[in-house]
C-alpha cells in the first residue's frame, strides 16, 4: 500500500470523489500500487485546496469508553477478499483487542519499551475500526495522470511553496548546506504531503498503529509501527495529545511512518525534541535527511523532459531499461526545447506516463530517491515538476491526451481478462495495471500493428473486444 497525502484524503471525506486505489485514504504504508491509467501512483480522492484548510482539533490518543469502537465502520467485508479482511473477522479481532495488547507487551518490551509507558497509552485504548473501510476500499474510478499532476503543481501549491520558501529561507538554507539536499524538492514533498501543513491528520497514530497490529491483513508490518509510536512517545519527542495523523499512522508536515521518524527525524532546533509538526526546522532537516540516506546526489536534477523520434521502440520505455543520456541520444531522444544534457554520463531510464500520445521522460538517480519517499512515479514526477516550477521553470512543452478516456476499474478488470483469454501472462485479474499487465500489453500492441507503448487505452480495450 502507498502513503496518501492527508490533505487529500481529508477534502475526499467532503468531496466525495473516487479518484483511483483507494476512497478517502490516508497516508497507507508501502506495500501495493494503485494504478493511474496503467501508471504505478497514489491515487488521490479530492479536488485541490487554493489554500491549507484550519486544522481541526486533535484527536486524544486514548478515546472515552463509549464502547463504540465500530462508530463509523460500515460493517462490511473489505474488497481485497483477505480472510482477515472479512466482517466476520474484523469483529472478532475488535472482540479480542484488549487481549491482543496483552499479547504484544513482551514483543514491545524487547523494543525498549517500559511497562509504565505500556500501560499508560494503552490503559483502555480502543480500536478504530472506521479504517477498516479505509484500508480496503477499492473504487471504480482512476484519474488520469494528467489530472493527477496538475491536481498536486497547481497555481496554488506554486505560490504558498514559493512565500514558504522565503518566509524560512535561512532553515532552507542551513539545512541545504548540511544535506545537500535542493530546498526546492523539500518543498515539493511538504506542498504535496500535506499542503505545506495546512493539513496533516487528525488520527490519534498511537491508536490507529495499535488498530492496526491487532485487526486486518497487515498486523506484522503495523505492530512495528505500533511499537515505534510507543518509542516516540516515551522519548518525549511528540506529548499523546498532539501525536495525530493520517488511519495509517503517517504524521507531520512531511508524512513520516513511525519507524520512518525513528530512523530519519533530526532535531534540527536543537530544544531537545524532534518535532516534525510544529517545528519547521525539523521538518525541513528531516526531510532532507531521509532523502540523503537513500542515495540523493546533490547538484544533479530528477529528469528531464524528452522528444522521441518517429518509429521509436517503447519497449525501451522500461524501467529496467537504463542508459547513459549519451546513449539516449544516440538513439534520437532529445531534450526538449532544444537544450542539452548537462552531463551525457548521467544514466536514466525512459517513462512514458500517458504512452505515445503524451510526454516522454528520461528519470535520472534523484527521481529513484523520491520514489523511496513513495513508490510510486506518478507521485515522484509531480514532486519533480512542482520543484521546478517552485524554481521558476515552466509547464510541461509536450501536451497530454486529455482526450484520452480513462478506464474504469470494470474496465480494467475487463482488459486484464481479455488479455488473459488471448494466451498474455497478467497473473490474477485484480483491476490493478501493474508490469505484468503492462507487458501483455506491450505484446498484444505488437501483434496488432500498434505503437508497443503498455499503456492501457480505450482502444486497446476496444481492440480485444473484436
Amino acid at each position: 500500500m502507498l502513503r496518501i497525502p492527508v490533505w487529500v484524503a481529508a477534502a475526499a471525506v467532503a468531496g466525495g470523489a473516487a479518484l483511483g486505489g483507494s476512497t478517502a485514504m490516508q497516508n497507507e504504508p508501502p506495500g501495493e500500487v494503485s494504478s493511474i491509467n496503467g501508471t504505478s501512483a497514489r491515487a488521490y480522492t479530492a479536488p485541490d485546496h487554493a489554500t491549507p484548510a484550519p486544522q481541526t482539533p486533535p484527536v486524544a490518543a486514548r478515546p472515552s469508553q463509549s464502547g463504540a469502537a465500530a462508530q463509523g465502520w460500515s460493517g462490511e467485508s473489505g474488497a481485497s477478499g483477505h480472510p482477515q479482511m472479512t466482517a466476520s473477522a474484523i469483529r472478532a479481532a475488535a472482540a479480542d483487542f484488549p487481549q491482543c495488547l496483552q499479547r504484544l507487551w513482551p514483543q514491545a518490551a524487547r523494543s525498549g519499551i517500559t511497562r509504565a509507558t505500556y500501560d499508560r497509552h494503552t490503559r483502555g485504548l480502543e480500536p478504530d475500526l472506521r479504517i477498516m473501510d479505509f484500508m480496503d476500499a477499492q473504487p471504480e474510478f482512476t484519474r488520469a495522470i494528467w489530472d493527477y499532476v496538475d491536481l498536486l503543481v497547481s497555481d496554488a501549491r506554486i505560490q504558498k511553496g514559493r512565500e514558504m520558501l522565503a518566509t524560512h529561507r535561512a532553515t532552507f538554507d542551513a539545512v541545504e548546506r548540511t544535506y545537500g539536499v535542493d530546498r526546492h524538492y523539500i518543498a515539493a514533498i511538504w506542498g504535496v504531503e500535506t499542503n505545506y501543513g495546512g493539513i496533516a491528520g487528525t488520527r490519534s497514530v498511537l491508536r490507529s498503529t495499535a488498530t492496526l497490529a491487532c485487526i486486518g491483513r497487515r498486523q506484522d508490518y503495523f505492530r512495528d509501527e505500533f511499537f515505534a509510536s510507543l518509542q516516540i512517545l516515551q522519548r518525549g519527542d511528540l506529548q499523546a495529545d498532539r501525536f495525530n495523523g493520517s488511519w495509517a499512522g503517517a504524521f507531520g508536515n512531511t508524512q513520516f511512518m513511525p519507524t520512518t521518524f525513528l530512523r530519519h527525524a533530526i532535531d534540527f532546533d536543537r530544544d531537545g525534541r524532534r518535532d516534525i509538526i510544529g517545528s519547521i526546522p525539523d521538518v525541513v532537516a528531516s526531510t532532507a535527511n531521509k532523502l540523503s540516506r537513500v542515495g540523493w546526489t546533490n547538484g544533479q536534477t530528477w529528469g528531464y523532459e524528452v522528444a522521441l523520434p518517429r518509429g521509436f521502440d517503447y519497449g525501451l520505455a522500461d524501467r529496467s531499461r537504463e542508459f547513459s543520456l549519451a546513449e539516449w541520444e544516440s538513439r534520437g531522444v532529445r531534450r526538449v526545447g532544444e537544450r542539452s544534457f548537462p552531463r551525457s554520463s548521467d544514466r536514466a531510464y525512459l517513462l512514458v506516463p500517458a504512452g505515445a500520445r503524451g510526454p516522454a521522460f528520461l528519470m535520472l538517480g534523484n527521481f529513484k530517491s523520491i520514489m523511496r519517499y513513495n513508490p510510486a512515479e506518478a507521485y515522484a514526477l509531480a514532486i519533480g515538476h512542482l520543484a521546478d516550477r517552485l524554481r521558476g521553470g515552466g509547464p510541461f512543452v509536450q501536451q497530454w491526451p486529455r482526450d484520452e478516456q480513462v478506464l474504469s476499474r470494470s474496465d480494467r478488470l475487463e482488459l486484464q481478462r481479455r488479455l488473459a483469454a488471448r494466451g498474455f501472462d497478467i497473473g490474477a485479474p485484480d483491476g490493478r495495471l501493474g508490469p505484468k499487465t503492462r507487458n501483455a500489453i506491450r505484446s498484444f500492441q505488437v501483434a496488432a500493428g500498434m505503437p508497443a507503448d503498455g499503456f492501457p487505452s480505450a482502444t486497446i480495450l476496444e481492440r480485444l473486444r473484436n
